[in-house]
């Protein structure tokens, strides 16, 4: 029977029957130690571990808890094999670090989540590994495809500006060059797009977003197509000693149970807020992808299954002072640096921010809304008042 993804989020991960009975949750499992049954045992699991089977030898490497979540990660994403991390940030650190040898090349989208560019200035160039940006609107990656290019690695739809980047071409050009491609798939967070059904190798995302919802836990996790990419990320995986706590996994798992009906009402929520910013006179561009007038919108449609509450807005013709004078007048919205939570939340990107994007033609900065679970009426109102007060000022 073919299930609908939403039925199959509700149901993925959950423990087996015991007999007659059986809890609903995976029980969270906390410990140290794998203890064996014997010597034999032992040897047994650390075989099947250096074959590449999700098992553990030692407590480090999760429980019960985590195959739970792995197992429905690589449901959410359609792929083989999942790795968990403690953050987003780890979980990209640790891919480029599988993926790259001294000497090689990366290509890297230029619209990408800003310490991709910190992980490349302050330790991949320090190991030798050259990494390089494109923009894939001006520019066709075959062209900057080189010899030693060994990865690309793209975010769709980008970082702040949420370009909408076709990555059917890219995967195209790598796989005729056995150039492994990467994909930050946080925005859509498997429930909406899944790269590795467009022949991506490795869809990774901060577990710390949507799949956590509730704003409380810190989370990463790489999801891998194929048993030769799973080799590398285990490889390096044991190397790091990676390791995440089993409460956290549980808040995951927990939150997976709910991400279908919090994503389509972060949806609802934002296309309100989007409409009314882009009727408002004092707004230049709101940065959406499901909106009908972003220029991603075609290819949003074509590839992604929805939509959900992270946009931002450029004003025309306003002053920094003015930007953060909207921010500090929001009072629903708390100020900080996060997203794919019940609340909303605001964060000013100003134009030094914005210079590494080259589709980014505006002069003063934008805002990036995270738009929550809240009346999506409210939340028009504060920003109404807010903008209002601001730029009145």
């Amino acid at each position: 029977m073919s299930l609908h993804l939403d039925t199959r989020l509700a149901h993925c991960g959950r423990p087996a029957m015991n007999g007659e009975s059986g809890p609903v949750n995976v029980p969270i499992v906390r410990t140290s130690t794998v203890r064996f049954k014997s010597i034999e045992a032992m040897h047994a699991q650390v075989r099947k571990r250096a074959g590449g089977l999700p098992v553990s030898t030692y407590g480090r490497q999760g429980m019960d808890t985590h195959r739970a979540l792995e197992e429905a990660m690589c449901e959410l994403e359609g792929g083989s094999r999942a790795y968990l991390t403690p953050s987003g940030l780890a979980a990209i650190s640790l891919t480029l670090l599988a993926l790259t040898s001294p000497g090689d090349h990366v290509l890297v989208t230029d619209s990408v989540y800003q310490p991709v560019r910190k992980l490349d200035a302050g330790h991949l160039a320090r190991t030798g590994v050259e990494v390089g940006y494109f923009d894939p609107f001006t520019e066709s990656v075959e062209e900057r495809l080189q010899p030693n290019t060994r990865v690309v690695y793209v975010e769709t739809p980008g970082s702040l500006l949420f370009e909408m980047i076709d990555l059917a071409p890219i995967v195209a050009a790598c796989k005729a060059r056995g150039i492994s491609v990467v994909v930050d798939n946080t925005w859509a967070s498997g429930y909406l797009f899944n790269p590795l059904a467009m022949g991506a190798d490795i869809s990774l995302m901060a577990g710390t977003k949507y799949v956590s919802g509730h704003s409380d836990l810190m989370l990463g996790v790489i999801v891998a197509n194929d048993a030769s990419h799973a080799s590398r990320l285990t490889t390096t995986y044991e190397a790091l000693g990676v390791a995440v706590s089993p409460d956290d996994v549980y808040l995951a798992l927990r939150g997976l149970r709910t991400m279908a009906v919090r994503m389509q009402q972060h949806e609802h929520n934002a296309m309100a807020v989007a409409r009314w910013l882009a009727d408002h006179a004092s707004v230049d561009r709101v940065y959406y992808p499901a909106l009908e007038t972003d220029p991603g919108h075609a290819l949003w449609r074509r590839d992604f299954r929805g939509a959900n509450g992270l946009l931002s807005v450029g004003f025309r013709g306003i002053t920094e002072a003015q930007l953060f004078a909207i921010v500090d007048a929001l009072m629903l919205f708390d100020i900080g640096a996060s997203w794919g939570g019940y609340e909303s939340l605001v964060l000013p990107a100003t134009s030094e921010k914005l210079l590494s994007h080259r589709s980014w033609r505006g002069s003063t900065g934008v805002l990036r809304l995270h738009i929550g679970l809240e009346n999506a009426a409210d939340l028009v109102n504060d920003l109404s008042q807010a903008v209002g007060a601001a730029l009145k000022s």
